[in-house]
């Protein structure tokens, strides 16, 4: 079969989908990666065929022009500029992103949850689609609290009902940004579906611990665990002749809301005089001589190879992205998340709920509340012991194997997969 891919052109995104690809291809498929220029070398790098889109509008180098000024807000202002881009992609995917789909002529597609330009794309041109969520799950229950909020999960009548009148505010951002999809449906002659999920199936890396008690997920929706590997990541060179022997702590505020300087001073100082080493990366956003002294003297990098530190780690100091939270837990890493916009709120409350580690909001961060949060973490077993359960949880979900065996049965059936035996692949490097 042809399977196109697409995903948000970031670095979270494109970790989560690439091991799809470099899976896909082993088990004989063609795969067509489609997305903006800024997307093709790391696409190529691990084999996948690339077509661009919209490479007028967004020539290479625009990525990092929007992550630039993203890294740069918080909060509100960060969740409405997410918006716009999220619509202005839209707009210039749908112009051209059609006439290239109906070209390559795709028997299937996997599509990011967060994508709906591409799901308008796919239902226009009749071609069955599977669902993948590499950020948090967003689909909405009253018994669920809003993603951009930290809100700890209760099944009062009073819970469900802030977290109703909340939706609210969420359902009408979706709105927002499905706009142009639903204008590219509506030209088109097509009905707006109550949401842009598959019919097919839904594929969710998140563990299902890290989750709240889900009532009304439907039957073809699988929580498969992470599927991340090092093949589809870029080396990274790192001084590991600089790594001591003692704890080591890992904070990266990701590759989007990193370059909030402030935080990864307030980190360090948490940091210091405690008896660990402290290793922080920059995610991109600038170069360790760019930064002023950090108290305790941390080992600063712009990039750091994260799934081979988190295997050192004894603690893990995130931006509360998804990704870097379940690489933690796969290694059984707890975590202290300072979340900052857009999901990393949720997934914060999560790790918080679950047990394995703590939060701290922007606006209550000082130094002394995250020395406690970190010293607590360390110190306290119970969040090292669910951290590993964690871990165990992951090394017995179906991860890669299961998601690819999906992916094929709900492509060839157009039918929804409800359940499904995992292939095993012999030569696919975790």
């Amino acid at each position: 079969m042809h399977i196109g891919l697409y995903c948000p052109v970031e670095t979270g995104h494109l970790n989560t989908m690439l091991p799809i690809g470099e899976a896909l291809l082993l088990k004989g498929h063609r795969v067509t990666f489609l997305g903006i220029a800024d997307a093709q070398a790391r696409v190529e790098a691990v084999g996948i065929h690339f077509f661009p889109v919209a490479i007028e509008s967004f020539p290479q180098g625009s990525v990092d022009k929007i992550f630039a000024t993203l890294g740069e807000r918080e909060g509100l202002s960060a969740l409405l500029y997410t918006i716009g881009i999220f619509r202005q992609v839209s707009y210039m995917v749908l112009q051209h992103g059609a006439i290239a789909c109906k070209d390559l002529k795709l028997d299937g597609m996997v599509i990011d949850q967060t994508s709906t330009e591409a799901v308008a794309i796919a239902k226009i041109l009749n071609i069955p689609y599977v669902t993948l969520c590499s950020a948090l799950l967003f689909n909405q229950e009253a018994g669920i609290p809003p993603v951009f909020t930290t809100w700890q999960y209760g099944d009062s009548w009073f819970f469900k009902l802030r977290n109703q009148l909340t939706n609210y505010v969420g359902s009408f951002i979706g709105k927002i940004v499905q706009e142009p999809a639903n204008q590219f449906l509506k030209k088109n002659r097509l009905p707006i579906p109550p949401n842009f999920d598959s019919s097919l199936a839904i594929i969710c890396q998140q563990p299902k611990s890290l989750e709240y008690p889900r009532k009304t997920l439907p039957n073809y929706f699988h929580f498969t665990g992470p599927f991340h590997t090092t093949t589809s990541r870029k080396f990274v060179d790192f001084p590991w002749e600089k790594l001591s022997e003692k704890p080591l702590i890992y904070a990266s505020m990701g590759t989007l809301q990193n370059r909030l300087k402030n935080i990864f001073k307030t980190i360090a100082a948490a940091c210091e005089n405690l008896d660990i080493q402290l290793v922080i990366s920059l995610g991109g956003s600038a170069n360790p001589e760019d930064l002023p002294p950090l108290p305790g003297h941390p080992l600063v990098v712009r990039y750091a190879p994260q799934i081979e530190l988190l295997e050192r780690a004894s603690l893990t100091i995130t931006h509360g992205g998804m990704n870097t939270t379940i690489e933690s837990l796969t290694h059984g890493v707890p975590l202290v998340a300072i979340p900052i916009t857009n999901d990393q709120p949720g997934v914060a409350a999560r790790i918080q709920w679950s047990g394995c580690g703590e939060f701290l909001e922007l606006k209550q961060l000082t130094v002394q509340k995250l020395r406690e949060k970190v010293k607590r973490v360390l110190e306290v077993p119970s969040y090292r012991d669910r951290a590993r359960q964690f871990q165990q949880e992951i090394n017995h979900s179906g991860g890669i194997n299961q998601a690819i065996a999906i992916i094929e049965q709900a492509i060839s059936t157009q039918q929804p997969v409800v359940d499904c035996a995992p292939v095993i692949f012999d030569n696919f490097s975790y």
